[in-house]
């Protein structure tokens, strides 16, 4: 889409960036996956990242900063792979007549991953906080005596994740 292309990078310096990097980051990406797919999914979404970012005509050193965007990558397609390796745990030991269909394991997936990303933004202490007084129902008090904190700094941590939260719902 060429409403994407920003103003200072040129087709041609995408193109030579495409041309001149693509096939070492897939190779290089190739030998951390032992998978060639996933190493070209991964290659194809790290060129995606840098056409949205508007960066292919700043770049000093190209391959280190495809390299930097391509790590991220990696860390969240084994996030993922991890976080559904243990929700289909967890699955398997339900009845089966009580097992989600493929759909909803897809939506319920999705939204697992949604929660890790907007959790792995908080800080330890905020983030336990948050879970414990909204994942498990406790109140300020039974929280702060639980944390070892003051009610006050149960307060201001959970004020902090919830602006953390309608931050990441407003982007």
């Amino acid at each position: 889409m060429l409403t994407l292309l920003p103003e200072t990078a040129t087709h041609a310096q995408l193109d030579a960036l495409y041309r001149n990097h693509h096939g070492w980051l897939k190779g290089w990406l190739r030998q951390r996956l032992n998978n060639s797919a996933d190493a070209a999914d991964l290659a194809q979404d790290t060129f995606v990242r840098v056409l949205l970012a508007r960066t292919a005509d700043s770049l000093r050193e190209p391959r280190h900063y495809l390299a930097t965007v391509a790590r991220g990558l990696v860390i969240d397609l084994y996030r993922r792979r991890s976080l559904e390796q243990a929700y289909l745990e967890a699955l398997a030991l339900r009845p089966e007549q009580y097992a989600p269909s493929a759909e909803e394991r897809v939506l319920i997936l999705d939204s697992l991953l949604a929660i890790d990303q907007m959790l792995d933004g908080m800080g330890e202490r905020t983030r336990g906080i948050f879970l414990a007084v909204q994942l498990d129902g406790l109140s300020y008090e039974k929280a702060a005596a639980r944390m070892g904190v003051s009610v006050t700094t149960v307060r201001k941590h959970l004020a902090k994740a919830l602006l953390h939260c309608l931050m990441l719902e407003e982007a």
